[in-house]
């Protein structure tokens, strides 16, 4: 089995493999009372939301090739000593130990599918018949969302360090597959890794959703809920490390509220070389959000000064970005709502052809303004419509269910490499 070359050096770059994960019984196995707790605002509907990320998965099966995470896992875990160093370490985080030699005998594809979707709990003793827990291991109900969990970043794997315990798994199984995989066999960047030799920040947390690479030697980076200020400072040394020439950080504040705003790709993504979405309240409007740029040059920081906004510092880095409004540019009403629906959340596959929700009419409506064709997910799985026939495409898939979820296309996708762009 060759192994796969990861590799990306940009948002845009035409697309060559993306990691996806399939909702299964995860997304249905929590109630209104704990979807909170699971990080959810709603219950979604599981035959519902398998049917609309259907449309998105065939879509980059035409475009990438597509790897499924319960299929990486499975096949990681087929070598004992892998299978039992992943048990032991998620019984132990996650106090589970007395699950430990019934996880062990399960065969793989069962266990696959159970770290994903929950090991429920054995009645067996006066405890465990009287808690208030239906599962030993919780179901990991966000994993749908592959992008926050582990981070291509240019050649080497970021592991996120969640900033919820209960999307701390999916950190797990992600670097589980990245060094054990046949495909992949690759050095992981790890915070929490007890071993790492760069600086402990004890408070640092960094996840996909607010990791942007904007060039090759630009990041645009989110911090707020997800992704702490320490976490930051965590790249800032990985990049320090590495002694190369000149890199920036461009950091943007995020808010507490509302929820909508977890990740900065919730609020900012890119589109094309010269055009990216944005939500104009944060990203333009004056608010108490700071946009904060970062220089890094052979080891060392030698600059950090605040800007006036992301499209002001990234012009001062040679791009001319158009940004296009999310919701429209007229009413503040409608970017909300549209923006609390992933609006400004879309994935790149190759530039100026992208993926987002159909249910973003004014946002799709602002796209065609700027020269995206508006072409359906059916057409191009159909053959109907081919959309590298057009300079600018915005590909539509349905978003009725998912996005209830709180992500779009962009948090549905883990890019593992890609091609570089000719700027």
């Amino acid at each position: 089995m060759d192994k796969i070359k990861v590799g990306v050096s940009s948002e845009i770059g035409v697309l060559e493999g993306v990691i996806l994960h399939t909702p299964g019984h995860e997304v249905e196995n929590m109630t209104p009372e704990n979807a909170q707790r699971a990080l959810y605002s709603d219950i979604l509907n599981l035959s519902v939301s398998i049917k609309e990320y259907s449309f998105m998965k065939e879509v980059l099966i035409k475009v990438s090739k597509t790897y499924e995470v319960t299929d990486l896992l499975r096949e990681t875990i087929e070598d004992k000593a892998i299978k039992e160093s992943l048990i032991r370490n998620i019984c132990h985080r996650e106090d589970a130990n007395a699950e430990l030699d019934f996880l062990l005998g399960l065969p793989t594809d069962i266990l696959a599918s159970q770290l994903i979707e929950g090991v429920v709990l054995k009645r067996d003793n006066l405890t465990r018949f009287l808690s208030k827990e239906r599962f030993s291991l919780r179901p990991l109900h966000n994993f749908l969302f592959t992008r926050d969990a582990s981070i291509t970043l240019w050649d080497d794997i970021l592991i996120g360090k969640m900033a919820r315990k209960v999307r701390e798994r999916e950190s797990l199984i992600m670097e589980a597959i990245f060094k054990s995989h046949p495909l992949f066999g690759v050095k992981t960047i790890n915070l929490s890794d007890p071993t790492d030799h760069l600086l402990k920040l004890p408070n640092a947390t960094i996840e996909g959703g607010d990791v942007l690479i904007a060039r090759e030697d630009v990041l645009v980076v989110g911090t707020g809920l997800r992704t702490s200020t320490q976490g930051i400072d965590y790249l800032i040394e990985v990049i320090k490390a590495k002694n190369t020439s000149l890199k920036h950080i461009i950091v943007q504040e995020l808010p507490d509220s509302p929820e909508s705003f977890i990740h900065l790709d919730m609020t900012f993504t890119f589109l094309d070389k010269d055009s990216c979405m944005i939500y104009d309240p944060l990203i333009l409007q004056n608010n108490k959000c700071h946009t904060i740029h970062i220089e890094i040059d052979n080891g060392k920081v030698t600059g950090i000064r605040k800007r006036k906004s992301i499209l002001k510092a990234l012009d001062s880095l040679g791009f001319d970005l158009k940004p296009v409004f999310c919701g429209g540019r007229h009413d503040p009403w409608t970017m909300e709502r549209e923006q609390w629906h992933s609006g400004a959340n879309f994935f790149a596959f190759a530039p100026g052809k992208v993926i987002g929700y159909e249910r973003n009419e004014f946002t799709l409506n602002e796209m065609n303004k700027h020269g995206f064709e508006i072409i359906s997910a059916s057409d191009v799985i159909s053959n109907k419509v081919n959309p590298y026939n057009y300079q600018k495409a915005v590909i539509t898939i349905p978003g009725s269910e998912l996005a209830r979820g709180g992500g779009g296309a962009r948090c549905m996708t883990m890019p593992i490499c890609r091609k570089k762009v000719d700027w």
